[in-house]
């Protein structure tokens, strides 16, 4: 029994030997002449490799600087500085090149203006008379043709109906009306009948009867028939209001 017990505790330190041989064999295995290796903590990955192109920096700021200028400055290149530029006032009209202006108006009369006369079929016993303007500027006709046949000496009166709203005016080479009834018709209505073979024409004024030199109209060769009851219209823009009375 005494013998037992020594050798129980020969073996425990046989086996404490054994364990630290082991260690140290392990220790040498791991020196491979740069050291023990440790293998702490693991290392951090490391950022994701560039683009193609791209630095490697971070640029997620953009590259715009604080003007944010650009390549527009924003002044623009045309002539855009805020003021208007007004038109430059034209000259007053002299009224040569504008014929509603006063200066380019005139009272029509046998200075300005062709005279004609010319028979119809209706209303019967009638005429027609038709001025043109043969003048450079507009002309105006007041009232109603003052006529005169052969040698009489006084004016036929007007038909008062036939007045216009509106006085004639005539632009150059334009032409204007007048209805003559020359006698009382077929009834015998007239007095002092007779037939006349010249004729001419007088004008009134703005303000005054006399409007300036008369014009004579040419009548058929074989004249033409009147008595007391002659009458005439006033001067109208189109021949069927002349020849409507």
């Amino acid at each position: 029994m005494s013998i037992a017990a020594p050798t129980r505790s020969r073996v425990r330190l046989l086996t404490a030997a054994a364990t630290v041989a082991l260690a140290a064999l392990s220790l040498t295995a791991c020196n491979n002449g740069d050291g023990v290796r440790d293998e702490g903590a693991s290392q951090q990955p490391s950022k994701s490799a560039p683009a193609d192109g791209d630095s490697g920096k971070d640029t997620s700021a953009g590259s715009t600087t604080g003007d944010k200028t650009g390549s527009g400055t924003g002044a623009g290149s045309g002539n855009g500085t805020g003021a208007t530029t007004k038109p430059k006032p034209q000259p007053a009209s002299t009224g040569k090149n504008n014929p509603t202006a006063s200066t380019a108006r005139v009272t029509c009369n046998g200075s300005t203006v062709k005279v004609t006369a010319q028979s119809v079929s209706r209303p019967v016993n009638h005429m027609l008379l038709t001025v043109t303007n043969t003048g450079s500027k507009r002309c105006d006709l007041y009232g109603y043709p003052a006529v005169r046949f052969g040698e009489a000496q006084s004016v036929p009166p007007v038909i008062d109906d036939s007045q216009p709203q509106a006085v004639v005016s005539l632009p150059p080479g334009q032409s204007a009306y007048a209805g003559v009834a020359l006698s009382g018709g077929d009834d015998g209505g007239g007095s002092n009948g007779r037939t006349e073979k010249t004729l001419e024409v007088f004008f009134q004024g703005r303000n005054t009867n006399d409007g300036g030199p008369g014009a004579k109209a040419a009548l058929p060769a074989k004249g033409v028939y009147i008595d007391d009851s002659l009458k005439v219209t006033y001067w109208q823009q189109s021949m069927s209001d002349a020849l409507t009375w």
